[in-house]
């Protein structure tokens, strides 16, 4: 539109300059030379006039534009300003709210760490305090027994019912503690001919029997796995433990059987147990000398290859010392049993010189260590690792410590700052034998302990009294010092 409007005004510029020299010429008589001049002259004028008005038209357009871009940008940097004062404003009360949240959190902290340091120190009072309770039952002079239970004869236990996770309590195993001094003297004073018959009659006529003592997690005390112990009776329905007639049934040539038979108990427990609970676990010893032949070996993996579907909770327990001397033949059987998914325990570990990675490779689980050897200072100086760091390292390579035989509160409170995970132990329970359907554990069990009413029962075998009076559990409070004491403490 601009360009169409300047032609028009230079048109009628050049005619308006033409109109006037004609004019002229007409008029006044001037030449048409003359009147071209002043033609031109006046349309120089009237350009120049043109171009200045358009100029300064220009002008005043061009600072109406700029007063309007003026007045833009002041409203641009008021709003500018307005959102830097909310944001600053903004920013201000974002630190004033963490300022606030990190000094409630700092005081709610030191709130817990007081609270956890009067709860140690309750706990330690409360261990104290039943380690002294505990002493002086120990050293009180024993009640003589009733006439009653002197006069009663050796059949009288059998009549009474098993022991059972709901039931059984500590005094009930006290009552045939009487009996149980004269089987241990005269297993140990038979000599080793009558001992082996014993064993081999006890074998022939189904007379071994199965004790389960249970492993519970620290702090909490829930029954994780059971250890399945041996028990043998003579002709006289007399106990024989374990440390009485394994060295004699090695001699004889009697471990395979006895292994073989204690497998099948146990698988049978761990079936009725994982009725009940599917994370329950048995851990079933096995003998270096079963290990080491080769004939009685492939009658248990027959049998353990047939159930195999047991294999994550069943876990084959072997001595530190055989371990440390594995032969060939051991080896190869080892990897067979690992290969088919089963997980080893070593028990009766009399040291700390371990190496977990090669523990791991060869299938190695658990490692069970008496809890006077952990707690003992002198192998910090004897062993390659600290026994506080014992836990951490063996977790490192998937291998669980279990802390065995402990029967006092106050080991259990040392034990926590260890970071043990499981723990066995007369504090716990004892082993106790099954009840007849063998169903159920020991009765040291709480509320995880299982006790099914269906599917396949182990063969019946009576029920006998506990053989030594060691197992007795000694009196105490009810053992909560632990659970306070971790209260504060990681779980």
């Amino acid at each position: 539109m601009i360009r169409i409007s300047t032609i028009f005004i230079a048109i009628c510029m050049v005619l308006v300059a033409a109109s006037l020299g004609l004019v002229l010429h007409a008029v006044a008589g001037i030449s048409g030379t003359e009147s071209a001049i002043v033609a031109l002259t006046a349309l120089t004028f009237l350009i120049l006039y043109n171009a200045v008005s358009m100029r300064l038209r220009d002008r005043s357009d061009v600072g109406s534009q700029i007063a309007d871009l003026s007045r833009g940008t002041a409203d641009l940097a008021r709003q500018v300003a307005e959102f830097g004062r909310r944001l600053a404003a903004v920013e201000g009360r974002v630190v004033s709210a963490t300022s606030a949240s990190s000094d409630r959190i700092q005081a709610v902290v030191g709130e817990i760490n007081e609270l956890g340091v009067l709860v140690k120190q309750l706990a330690v009072s409360v261990a104290s305090h039943e380690d002294l309770i505990a002493s002086g039952a120990a050293a009180a002079p024993p009640a003589p027994a009733p006439a009653a239970i002197v006069a009663a004869p050796v059949a009288e236990p059998q009549t009474s019912p098993p022991l059972s996770t709901e039931s059984a309590a500590p005094p009930v195993v006290a009552r045939p503690a009487p009996s149980a001094a004269p089987t241990v003297a005269e297993a140990a004073a038979r000599s080793q001919p009558q001992l082996l018959a014993a064993v081999k009659n006890a074998i022939e006529e189904n007379r071994l029997d199965i004790y389960l003592q249970p492993m519970v997690t620290l702090p909490q005390r829930k029954v994780r796995f059971y250890e399945a112990v041996t028990r043998l009776r003579d002709d006289n329905d007399q106990i024989l433990a374990a440390d009485d007639f394994i060295a004699t049934a090695e001699a004889g040539g009697l471990m395979g059987r006895i292994d073989h038979m204690v497998m099948l108990r146990c698988v049978q427990v761990l079936r009725r147990l994982m009725v009940r609970n599917k994370d329950v676990g048995v851990f079933c010893n096995v003998s270096a000398a079963t290990l080491a032949n080769p004939t009685t070996f492939a009658q248990c993996l027959d049998f353990l290859e047939a159930n195999r579907a047991l294999a994550p909770s069943f876990v084959l327990e072997f001595k530190q010392a055989t371990f440390r001397n594995l032969g060939p033949t051991e080896t190869e059987h080892l990897a067979a049993l690992s290969q088919r998914g089963y997980r080893f325990s070593i028990d009766h570990v009399s040291d700390l010189r371990i190496e977990p990675r090669e523990l791991a490779d060869r299938g190695v689980r658990f490692i069970k260590v008496p809890a006077a050897l952990l707690l003992d200072p002198r192998q910090s100086s004897t062993s390659d690792i600290h026994p506080s760091d014992l836990s951490d390292l063996l977790g490192r390579f998937g291998i669980d410590l279990i802390a065995e035989k402990i029967e006092g509160e106050r080991a259990v409170v040392d034990l926590l700052d260890f970071d043990v995970r499981f723990g066995q132990g007369f504090l716990f329970a004892p082993p106790r034998p099954l009840r007849p359907e063998g169903a159920s554990a020991t009765g040291g069990a709480t509320s995880n302990s299982t006790n099914g009413s269906n599917g396949p029962s182990p063969p019946a075998s009576p029920p006998a009294p506990v053989a030594s009076p060691a197992i007795e559990p000694s009196t105490r409070a009810t053992g909560n010092a632990a659970l306070a004491r971790r209260a504060a403490g990681p779980g």
